[in-house]
């Protein structure tokens, strides 16, 4: 496993670049010694109700229905772990390894905050299987994102269990076997420790943000193909005016409008048509791309921000407050801002898209963009671009009905206990495809505008998209007749997908992040 510098999880204190970190790579994470304090005292609290005989819902009782049940004191390590086995009911694909790191690491940092009522040496077994890089399988399918991710999250506590399968490395071993070989040993679960591990939104959240960190990586490059199309096409960068942005007001619109206007900035270009070019306006794929893009901005941040809150929040269930010796039974498990983050960021890629996709259209309509008839020379022997640019259009298509918001459906559950739910897992779900979709189409366009940019030699486009450009070519060699096609668009499509696209303008992007 290839570790890097580590990282000390602060509990209710993660940063968006740190979580970004963890998603990204294998990053080894610890406790500040200072959260001891608060997770002993929560679990401290917990074993003196058990002492004293009060009834407390998840500690000594049945669970959602089954709440009125008492269950005896020589049962609660067998009711907890019994609660791990029943609710391990997952179905589907295997979550990957960077969703599963952002998992566990908060889950860690929500119990770190000490209203848990669980032990200090589960939390700490946690952190060694991630440390240890051994990811408990858990399958992407079986959560309604209320009463906590328990599906999905059950499967995640299988492992520290040394029950089920994990994958170490990228292959399936035996929960038990892993354990064994890293030298941690498995847990046996005190009363709460079960349900603790198991209600929460860390699924939910996880899979969200994987769509935002996706989300983010398709916009820039969107952007950067955007404006390559722009030279493409032969267009204005009238429409980049700051003047025309000011008036109206949208910051992300503001912000957007600025970087096209950099990104083309030198352009020859450019400059060739200042004069006597007899268009009026562009189509509104070129000219209303800060408009657009600029709304996917705002979309995408306000998701980051309420992600961000959800990612260090304790959303657990009952809540242990130590020093008042108290229980309290809320719904913090209820996952609808995940929700709603996770459906306005379907919409933010569906349109990035879908505007993606128009571009394409235009360039590769010789009528529209002046270039070779799908941007190819001897036409009608090449089809050169014109499947390419259905393959974009099904997609596309396909976005907008994945873009149906998922937090409008409810199907109660646990025999009406739990009566209304956010579907918030399949929400963040959906948004993995979402994004693969777009980045297919913005390699699309990728491949097309570096075409038509290439079309207009010896002219040349702006500095920027130039190096751009030459990323591209190598990788993707000019289209100077048919070939096989689909190995082109994937090489393009991991460019978007690994943010390599706008490795060379990065900068230009880092006020759309801190704002």
């Amino acid at each position: 496993m290839n570790m890097k510098t580590s990282l000390t999880l602060q509990p209710g204190k993660m940063t968006l670049a740190e979580i970004r970190s963890i998603w990204a790579a294998a990053v080894p994470l610890a406790l500040p010694p200072s959260a001891y304090d608060a997770i002993d005292a929560s679990a401290a609290t917990v074993a003196r109700i058990v002492e004293r005989g009060d009834a407390a819902y998840g500690i000594n009782t049945g669970f959602g229905k089954l709440a009125k049940t008492r269950i005896p004191d020589e049962q609660l390590e067998l009711l907890q772990r019994n609660l791990i086995l029943s609710h391990s009911v997952g179905t589907g694909d295997l979550i990957d390894d960077g969703a599963v790191r952002l998992i566990l690491a908060m889950k860690i940092a929500s119990l770190a905050r000490g209203f848990s009522g669980i032990r200090a040496q589960v939390i700490d077994t946690l952190l060694a299987i991630y440390n240890a890089g051994i990811m408990p399988c858990i399958p992407v399918k079986g959560s309604v994102g209320a009463s906590g991710d328990l599906a999905p999250l059950s499967h995640m506590t299988l492992a520290i269990l040394g029950e089920g399968q994990v994958r170490v490395d990228g292959k399936l071993v035996d929960a038990k076997e892993a354990l064994a070989k890293a030298g941690i040993t498995p847990i046996v679960l005190a009363a709460k420790e079960g349900l603790a591990l198991i209600n929460g939104t860390q699924v939910s959240t996880a899979l969200t943000l994987n769509g935002l960190f996706l989300a983010e990586r398709v916009l820039e490059a969107a952007t950067v193909t955007g404006a390559l199309a722009v030279d493409a096409a032969r267009g204005s960068d009238a429409p980049f005016d700051p003047r025309v942005h000011e008036v109206r007001g949208q910051p992300g619109q503001i912000a957007t409008a600025k970087i096209y206007r950099q990104l083309l900035s030198g352009s020859a270009i450019r400059q060739s048509h200042l004069v006597n070019d007899e268009r009026v306006q562009d189509p509104y794929s070129l000219r209303c791309q800060p408009q657009v893009m600029g709304a996917c901005v705002d979309i995408i941040s306000n998701a980051a921000r309420t992600l961000l809150i959800e990612a260090n929040a304790v959303t657990d269930n009952p809540l242990i407050y130590a020093e008042r010796d108290e229980v309290i039974s809320g719904g913090n498990f209820h996952a609808e801002p995940v929700a709603f983050a996770a459906d306005t960021l379907a919409l933010a890629i569906a349109e990035i898209g879908a505007l993606s996709e128009r571009r394409i259209a235009l360039l590769i309509d010789s009528s529209l963009s002046g270039l070779p008839p799908f941007l190819v020379q001897s036409s009608g022997l090449n089809s050169g671009f014109m499947i390419a640019h259905v393959t974009a259009a099904a997609l596309a298509s396909e976005n907008k009905a994945l873009a149906h918001p998922a937090s409008v459906d409810s199907l109660p559950t646990s025999a009406n206990q739990e009566d209304h739910v956010s579907m918030a897992t399949f929400a963040g779900r959906r948004l993995h495809e979402m994004a693969h979709n777009t980045a297919t189409i913005v390699a699309i366009e990728l491949l097309a505008a570096a075409q038509g940019v290439d079309c207009h030699q010896p002219l040349t486009t702006s500095p920027m998209l130039a190096k751009v450009h030459q990323r591209l070519r190598q990788q993707v060699t000019f289209y100077d007749k048919d070939r096989f096609f689909a190995p082109d668009i994937e090489a393009a499509k991991q460019l978007v997908l690994q943010g390599e696209v706008s490795d060379s303008c990065k900068s230009l992007f880092a006020e759309l992040y801190s704002r």
